[in-house]
């Protein structure tokens, strides 16, 4: 169950994060089906797309010491990544289970387990999905997640209703969590944010386990402002939640 809590004049709510058998969450009682490849390199790469799959990756803890990863080089169905990305908003910050076959429509099941999407590239002409990369999510382990801020009640904001300016400074936030506890989205509400009000990262309360990955725990996610700033002045770049790394890390 979501918790409330007051910050900076507003109120901030956590989404819940998805259990790990929890059929209901988005997406999560899906299975990304994938097969084992053995080549690598643009011409394969290219010949896989036009057949409709996309050539995926998968990242697991190496044994090496910490921070070594290894690659595991998988091809995925691209009609299933494409469904999937359309029904789940949080794709990159949502676990989900993830099969390895022994290859096209086969019903030996070589490896299961869940992994979490961290990074889906895409051409940034036609928007075609060009690679996806996973990592495992295993116990006893975390994943550095840049989790998606979610802005509501624009509409019935105090401060704007006067003709002010919301300032959206973060569009995500970057923790460190255990697979079982990653929050899929953190949810600003703005339905008491007057001019001059601001919500900082310290006032988003999440479950224990999960931590800031910044030191700085004063950063504001957003202010409203008297006006819209000057066109001239630089902008706060809007990050794609698709197209963000996410980072496994040993514990």
């Amino acid at each position: 169950m979501a918790r409330w809590w007051r910050g900076g004049g507003g109120f901030l709510q956590a989404a819940d994060p998805p259990a790990f058998r929890r059929n209901s969450t988005s997406g999560y009682h899906r299975t990304i089906q994938a097969v084992p490849r053995e080549l690598a390199g643009c011409r394969f790469a290219a010949k896989e797309r036009a057949a409709g799959r996309i050539p995926s990756v998968v990242l697991t803890r190496g044994q090496s010491g910490a921070g070594a990863s290894n690659k595991q080089l998988l091809t995925t169905d691209a009609k299933q990544i494409r469904e999937l990305l359309k029904q789940s908003p949080f794709f990159c910050s949502t676990p989900i289970r993830l099969q390895v076959r022994a290859g096209p429509g086969s019903a030996v099941v070589l490896q299961s387990g869940t992994v979490l999407p961290i990074k889906v590239k895409r051409n940034a002409e036609t928007g075609q999905i060009m690679n996806l990369v996973m990592a495992w999510a295993e116990k006893g382990s975390d994943l550095k997640v840049d989790v998606p801020v979610v802005f509501k009640g624009e509409d019935i904001c105090p401060g704007l209703k006067k003709g002010g300016y919301l300032q959206k400074i973060r569009t995500s936030l970057k923790y460190l969590c255990p697979p079982e506890h990653i929050p899929q989205k953190v949810e600003v509400d703005l339905t008491k944010l007057d001019i001059g009000d601001s919500i900082l990262t310290h006032n988003v309360e999440v479950h224990p386990s999960v931590k800031l990955w910044s030191k700085d725990d004063t950063t504001p996610i957003c202010k409203i402002l008297e006006k819209e700033p000057d066109e001239s002045e630089p902008k706060t770049e809007v990050a794609d939640v698709h197209e963000v790394p996410v980072e496994n890390l040993n514990k």
